[in-house]
């Protein structure tokens, strides 16, 4: 399987396109931002100007799409006379979402794929941009066996962890608690680095005091939300690349939506989507997640 049709080239998709360049796949962009699809074609990918033309003659579609919708339309149509993937490809061709979206839509896309003889794994990822730069991915899959069989080697390409986490929209369902998770713990770390900046206390010293305690946490190791105290972060560039804060209120928002279904009680994670949504409501939409800090700062 050496020819890749990637649909969605933003500050995920554009360096993971570029790692299978690297692996030496054939590799057919299709997005609608002209800068970024020139960037990936100076990399030797071929730019195509439909979802019709990117498909043709690939044997694997992986899309890296901002929400549910896009993924339905994109799949199944726009329902505007546009057709989708799953009528524009060949029988048995591989189709990969790796989206970050509500399982029921994964599971929808799926049943169509199958119908159609497809194969179909949703593959949502964990490890930010520099991880899409640096093909070290994690990569959550749900789906069959054999499907998921048949994107290892792909997935393989672009991340260095692949998880099977079950049957389709179990991938899903496991980026969604991952990124739960890492609401809550971002919220606390800027919580906590912000009282002790109130009471005298040095942003550097009290990182390094954590990062050798019981408080350490993967934010502080390796993706300080104080500007300053850790270089080649987002914090210390304007909060700017990174994870932008409006994706990250989407996912916790994806979690409220999981617990509701399932009756499930996540009181740190409503706090930690609500904590978002104001911080979103000030103009920081745009701005790496790690900018809550911030948030902190100016209440």
């Amino acid at each position: 399987m050496r020819t890749v049709a990637f649909v969605g080239l933003g500050n995920m998709g554009s360096p993971m396109a570029v790692n299978l360049l690297k692996a030496g796949f054939k590799v057919q962009v299709f997005d609608r931002n002209e800068q970024a699809l020139q960037l990936v074609k100076e990399q030797g990918a071929s730019v195509a100007k439909t979802l019709t033309d990117v498909v043709v003659g690939a044997d694997c579609i992986i899309t890296m799409l901002p929400e549910g919708r896009h993924v339905r339309d994109v799949y199944l149509g726009d329902g505007e006379g546009h057709q989708g993937v799953i009528e524009l490809v060949a029988p048995t061709t591989l189709l990969i979402d790796c989206s970050t979206i509500d399982p029921a839509t994964a599971r929808h896309v799926a049943q169509q794929a199958k119908a159609n003889h497809l194969y179909f794994v949703d593959s949502p990822v964990s490890g930010g941009v520099a991880g899409a730069q640096a093909a070290t991915l994690t990569f959550i899959v749900g789906g069959e066996d054999h499907a998921f069989k048949l994107a290892n080697p792909i997935l393989g390409a672009m991340g260095k962890n692949i998880f099977h986490a079950g049957e389709i929209g179990c991938g899903q369902m496991g980026k969604i608690c991952n990124n739960l998770l890492l609401g809550v713990l971002m919220a606390g770390t800027c919580e906590a680095l912000n009282l002790g900046i109130e009471n005298g206390l040095d942003p550097k010293v009290l990182s390094n005091i954590i990062m050798q305690s019981s408080g350490r946490n993967w934010a502080l190791e390796l993706y300080n939300p104080c500007p300053g105290v850790m270089d080649n972060v987002p914090s210390s560039n304007g909060y700017q690349g990174g994870f932008m804060s409006k994706l990250m209120l989407k996912d916790l928002s994806l979690g409220l939506e999981a617990a509701t279904h399932s009756q499930s009680s996540i009181p740190m994670g409503s706090l930690a989507r609500n904590l978002y949504a104001f911080h979103n409501q000030n103009g920081n939409q745009e701005l790496d997640f790690s900018s809550l800090f911030e948030f902190y700062r100016n209440v």
